[in-house]
Formats: C-alpha cells, sequence, structure tokens
C-alpha cells in the first residue's frame, strides 16, 4: 500500500482504479431524491440488497412523496420494509420525519434547499453518517459521508481517529485544500458535493473489492 498523507492523496489513489463509471454521476445506487432520503434511513444496519427489495414494495405501493408516506397505515409500511430489517423501529420512524418535513419545510423541494444537519440530528434515528447521507446526496449539499468503510480504509493507511466528526474533518480539509487541482482531475466543472459523493463512493467500492488486506 502506498503512503498518503491527506485525502487529496487518498483520492488520487481511489481515482486510479476505475472504481466508479462515469455515468454514475454521484455514485449513490439511486437519483430519485426522494427515494434517496427513504434509502439513508433504510440502510441503517442492513445491506443494500435488502433495502432495494424495500424501496421495491414502496414503489410499488405508489408512496412517492412525503404526503403519501406521512398518511401511509403504519401497518402496511411495516410490511413493505421487512426485508431491511428493524421494520417497526424504521417504519415509525419514517412516518415521523415525513411529518415533521411537512411541517417545518411544507414541501420536499423546499425541505432540500433549506434543512440543516442540527434540524436532522434532532430527528429521532438520524444520527451523523444517515443525516450527511442525506444532505450529500439527497439534498446535494456539501457533506462528505464517511462510514466503518472509510475507517477500515484509513487504518491501512495507518490513520485512527476517536470520532466520526475527525474522520470526517480529516477527509474534508484535503479535498477542500486542493479542491483546484481535484477540478483539473476530471476536466469539467465539478462541485465539491460531487467530488464528496464520488470519494464516498469509491472508498466504499475499493473496500467492496478489497475486503482484506
Amino acid at each position: 500500500m502506498i503512503s498518503i498523507s491527506n485525502s487529496y492523496d487518498l483520492l488520487l489513489f481511489l481515482k486510479e482504479q476505475n472504481l466508479i463509471d462515469e455515468k454514475d454521476e454521484y455514485w449513490w445506487p439511486n437519483d430519485n431524491s426522494f427515494e434517496i432520503l427513504l434509502g439513508a434511513i433504510l440502510t441503517q444496519n442492513t445491506k443494500w440488497t435488502n433495502v432495494e427489495k424495500s424501496l421495491d414494495n414502496l414503489k410499488n405501493l405508489n408512496i412517492n412523496s412525503l404526503e403519501k408516506l406521512s398518511q401511509i397505515d403504519l401497518q402496511t409500511l411495516i410490511f413493505a420494509i421487512t426485508p431491511s430489517g428493524f421494520k417497526n423501529q424504521k417504519s415509525v420512524r419514517l412516518i415521523s420525519l415525513s411529518k415533521n418535513i411537512l411541517e417545518v419545510f411544507g414541501t420536499f423541494e423546499n425541505f432540500c434547499l433549506k434543512v440543516d444537519r442540527r434540524w436532522l440530528l434532532e430527528q429521532k434515528g438520524i444520527g451523523p453518517e444517515t443525516a450527511d447521507a442525506i444532505l450529500c446526496y439527497s439534498c446535494k449539499q456539501e457533506y462528505m459521508v464517511v462510514d466503518s468503510y472509510t475507517n477500515r480504509l484509513l487504518k491501512r493507511f495507518g490513520y485512527e481517529f476517536e470520532s466520526y466528526e475527525e474522520l470526517q474533518n480529516w477527509c474534508e480539509y484535503g479535498i477542500n485544500e486542493n479542491y483546484d487541482k481535484i477540478a483539473k482531475l476530471y476536466n469539467y466543472e465539478i462541485s465539491l458535493n460531487k467530488v464528496y459523493s464520488r470519494f464516498h463512493g469509491k472508498i466504499i467500492e475499493f473496500m467492496k473489492r478489497n475486503p482484506k488486506g
């Protein structure tokens, strides 16, 4: 394994591996912002393949808006998201979140524009990783998601972090400091949000392909 001094070096290393197809702009397996919001919560403590089954069930029920989610029968939702695990807990939290978003922001579009991390962290069942996934992938805001994959990869390079925030700050800092260089790498105008999205995606794809190292 090569040595790296910051997250920009890590990005360069990962970019050489051709881990993400260029057509997958933000890496997340879905480009529907509402479904990303659902997926960010459903994926807690489970595999993405299970989440996809739950999302398909919700599509079949035509649950494609906050309004419909907020009014769904609880038992119907529990049955629909059973593949994702923790079905009772997640169902109650999804309905509660949808109602809170409508009450505070009025529409999903307004939520994406105006929500901040602090508000999300005040919602039941939303921790830092889930909040940042919603902000980054659903709302297209400038937040870098870090997770157990990120932590494990950086341990291979000799880095250890005491908290989620410390790991996140390390990942964001090297990207921010070298943003001009990164923009040249992509040969097109790339937003910081998209850099964060693809960086996180590259980490996950690399770790899936190289689970041991």
